[in-house]
C-alpha cells in the first residue's frame, strides 16, 4: 500500500524552462515514463527547480479616468449671486408696475365705453378688427356678411379699375387718368371702412339706433359712387378714369384689349350696385322692424330739446 504522503502521479510539477541546470550536479530522482509502468534511472535525468515566476501587480481598471484628478466647477461668487437676484426683482417689479399701468388703461377706457379691439383681419396681415361670428347676432350675421362682401367687392372694383386705366394710359391715353385712378382706390377703400361699413359693424353688435343713421347716409352715397362709375359720364371726373359702359364703348374702337378690360370694370361695377342696393334695403327693413326708427326719432327729440334749454 503506498504511503500517506506519497507524490500524486497526476499532479504537474512548475518546470521553469529557463532555469540554470548545467552547473548542478547530478542528483538521483525519479522519471515517470509514458504507459503504465512507473522507473527509476538514477542519474539520468538533471534535477527539476520549482521557481515560480512572480504575478505582475495588479493594475487598477479606471477606464482612463484618473480619479485622483480634481474638476474645477466654476461656482457664482455670493456677491454674483446677490447681483443676479437684485436685477431680477428689479425686472419683476418693471413688469409689476407695466401690468398695473395696461389694467388701469383698461378699466379706464372700460370706464367710458370705449373698447378695445385686437386687430385680427386679414389674418396674415392683421390691420383692422372682424369678428362676425362671436361678436354680431346670429339673426344679423348673413346681413353682415352681404354687406362685408359689397366691402371687398368694392376693393375689386377700384383695383381693376386701376388696372383697366394703366392698360389705357399705355396705349396712348393721358397720364391724368391712372392719377385719379389711384386716388379713388386710396380714397374709397378706408373711406368705405371708416364711414358706412364700420358703423354697420357697431350697430349689428350694439344695436345702437345712431351708427344705424350713419350708415344709411354713407352707404346711399356709396352707391350712388356706384351706379356713376358703371356709367362713368364725363362730366365731374375724367371720363375715362373710371370703367363704365360709355368709356368702354368709346376705347374698344381703338383698342379692343383695353375695351375688354373696361367692360369687366363696368360689369364689376353693375354686380356692386345691385349687392349694395339689396344690402340698404334689408337693413333699412330690420331698422324699422325692430323700433331703431322710433328710438332715433325719440333720441332727436331730446337732442333737440336739449340744445333748445
Amino acid at each position: 500500500m503506498a504511503g500517506r504522503y506519497d507524490p500524486n502521479p497526476f499532479e504537474e510539477e512548475d518546470v521553469n524552462p529557463f532555469a540554470d541546470q548545467g552547473g548542478k550536479g547530478k542528483t538521483s530522482g525519479s522519471n515517470y515514463g509514458g504507459g503504465a509502468f512507473y522507473t527509476t534511472t538514477p542519474g539520468s535525468v538533471p534535477p527539476v527547480i520549482n521557481s515560480r515566476i512572480p504575478p505582475l501587480p495588479p493594475e487598477p481598471v479606471d477606464f482612463g479616468y484618473d480619479r485622483d484628478v480634481t474638476i474645477d466647477v466654476p461656482l457664482d461668487s455670493s456677491k454674483d449671486l446677490r447681483k443676479k437676484e437684485k436685477e431680477l426683482q428689479a425686472k419683476e417689479a418693471e413688469l409689476r408696475k407695466r401690468e398695473q399701468e395696461v389694467r388701469r388703461k383698461e378699466e379706464a377706457a372700460a370706464r367710458a365705453g370705449i373698447v378695445l379691439e385686437p386687430k385680427n383681419w386679414p389674418p396674415f396681415f392683421p390691420i383692422i378688427h372682424h369678428d362676425i361670428a362671436n361678436e354680431i347676432p346670429i339673426h344679423l350675421q348673413r346681413l353682415q356678411y352681404v354687406a362685408f362682401t359689397t366691402l371687398l367687392g368694392l376693393v375689386l372694383c377700384l383695383f381693376w379699375n386701376i388696372i383697366a386705366v394703366t392698360t389705357a394710359w399705355i396705349k396712348g391715353e393721358a397720364v391724368k387718368i391712372w392719377f385719379l385712378a389711384i386716388i379713388y382706390f386710396i380714397a374709397g377703400v378706408p373711406g368705405a371702412y371708416v364711414l358706412w361699413y364700420r358703423p354697420l359693424y357697431r350697430a349689428s353688435r350694439t344695436e345702437g339706433a345712431f351708427n344705424y343713421a350713419w350708415f344709411f347716409v354713407f352707404y346711399a352715397i356709396h352707391i350712388g359712387f356706384c351706379v356713376f362709375a358703371a356709367v362713368a359720364p364725363p362730366i365731374v371726373f375724367k371720363g375715362k378714369s373710371l370703367t363704365g359702359i360709355l368709356p368702354a364703348v368709346d376705347v374698344i374702337s381703338g383698342n379692343v384689349l383695353v375695351g375688354i378690360f373696361y367692360f369687366i370694370g363696368f360689369g364689376l361695377f353693375c354686380v356692386e350696385s345691385v349687392l349694395s342696393i339689396w344690402v340698404i334695403q334689408q337693413v333699412y327693413m330690420y331698422f324699422r322692424g325692430s323700433g331703431k326708427a322710433a328710438e332715433l326719432k325719440r333720441q332727436a327729440a331730446r337732442e333737440g330739446m336739449r340744445q333748445a334749454l
